[in-house]
């Protein structure tokens, strides 16, 4: 069973980061679920909050800052792309105002929502969210939030704002996964794709196998115990650094450092390299970066092969969805995605080089497998439906038509 309103469909607000971070790739972690809510027949709207801190990026992420003036124009083209041009708002507390389309009924809105989904977290639950009955938090930094809830009492407050609680760790909880107890309940999840949004396209003959990644982290390691996770993809990738001399020159890396040394030590290596700037600047340049590619060499934060937690890429469903192989590194998540077709996972360079050379054995066949693991695992009806459930499981029916199906009447024949 899926809820709904006696209307047939729930208002739903997913909150973002589209604002402060305008950029292409990190675009579809939302998009997805803002697609396939709409696709699903529900009445979905997106909201963005500054937080209190200065956290707005520019167009070359320069920041932060608190003013929001490109966010606010890559949020507009974005959202208009996808039908959702007149359904979103950003509240600015730094002037104590709201933008966008709907500044002028987004109280009204979350007034009359039955679910929020706050994908990754990073938005702060207000006054006039909590009277939205069911209240998700979505990790997609796992490990990390869970360290954090527990050495941050301040973070921890605002994990406990909201009333359900789901993670991208799929191997949270078992004993395998070194994630520690943070007291919440923790519900493992499929990040979703809208397969609508994202086509099987046919592969170019000269496409190499990329990835798109940031360098380093300004972020510290976290420690808990004997634990300490690295936000650091560079720490991953060092044991491949010799890739491309033992394989060839097949890899195309679009990837942000702050170091030009980092740059000339790659390039010695014999890494190629594609603008990060263009890759990045909105969802369809990075979607295409994906689609022209051969397969992924998928480079993972450091702390998720710390902890064995199951994490699997939104990119990397991005490359399977587009009926791309995908080569990633092994974070747990052969104990619930089957491999060895379309999708590989390694933990060595030796193991790298073998899963390309079955990959380029029966490439074609990679290929459709690829998208045939996306439309089993992560379409957005087989993850959204069940996450609706489940969100709603514990809401009272009554509260649920008290708040929000009924004031909705009211305010239309009012």
């Amino acid at each position: 069973m899926v809820w709904r309103t006696s209307e047939g469909r729930l208002r739903i607000i997913v909150l973002g980061f589209l604002v402060r971070e305008p950029t292409g790739g990190l675009a579809w972690a939302y998009l997805n679920y803002l697609c396939g809510l709409m696709e699903l027949g529900h009445d979905v709207y997106y909201l963005e909050d500054s937080s209190d801190r200065p956290s707005c990026y520019g167009a070359d992420l320069s920041g932060p800052s608190t003013d929001p003036g490109y966010g606010l124009s890559f949020t507009a083209r974005v959202l208009r792309n996808v039908g959702l041009g007149d359904r979103w708002a950003y509240y600015n507390a730094h002037t104590n105002t709201w933008q966008g389309p709907r500044k002028d009924d987004a109280l009204m809105l979350c007034q009359t929502a039955e679910l929020v989904l706050n994908v990754s977290g990073y938005n702060p639950i207000r006054d006039w969210l909590k009277s939205v009955p069911a209240r998700a938090i979505i990790d997609i930094d796992p490990g990390f939030t869970q360290i954090r809830n527990l050495t941050n009492a301040a973070f921890r407050r605002h994990c406990a704002d909201h009333t359900v609680f789901f993670s991208i760790a799929k191997n949270i909880g078992k004993p395998s996964c070194l994630i520690p107890d943070d007291g919440f309940p923790w519900q493992p999840i499929h990040q979703p794709v809208a397969l609508s949004a994202w086509p099987h396209v046919p592969a170019t003959r000269n496409g190499r196998y990329t990835t798109v990644m940031t360098w380093e982290s300004s972020a510290r390691p976290l420690e808990y115990g004997n634990l300490r996770l690295e936000m650091k993809k560079s720490v991953s990738f060092a044991p491949l650094i010799d890739l491309p001399s033992r394989v060839g020159s097949i890899f195309e890396l679009a990837i942000r450092a702050q170091s030009e040394s980092t740059l000339s030590m790659l390039r010695g290596a014999n890494w190629g390299f594609a603008n990060i700037n263009a890759v990045s600047c909105d969802p369809w340049t990075y979607q295409e970066f994906i689609q022209q590619s051969r397969a992924e060499l998928g480079i993972t934060t450091a702390g998720y092969l710390t902890t064995r937690c199951g994490w699997f890429s939104e990119r990397s469903i991005g490359y399977l969805a587009s009926g791309r192989p995908v080569l990633q590194q092994d974070t747990g998540f052969p104990d619930w995605l089957p491999c060895g077709a379309g999708v590989f996972a390694f933990r060595s360079a030796e193991e790298a080089i073998q899963a390309i050379a079955h990959i380029e054995s029966d490439y074609d066949a990679h290929c459709r497998a690829a998208r045939e693991l996306a439309e089993e695992y992560f379409a957005a009806p087989r993850v959204l439906n069940p996450l609706i459930e489940a969100a709603m499981s514990s809401v009272n029916a009554h509260e649920l038509s008290s708040t929000g199906a009924e004031i909705r009447s009211a305010s239309a024949t009012g």
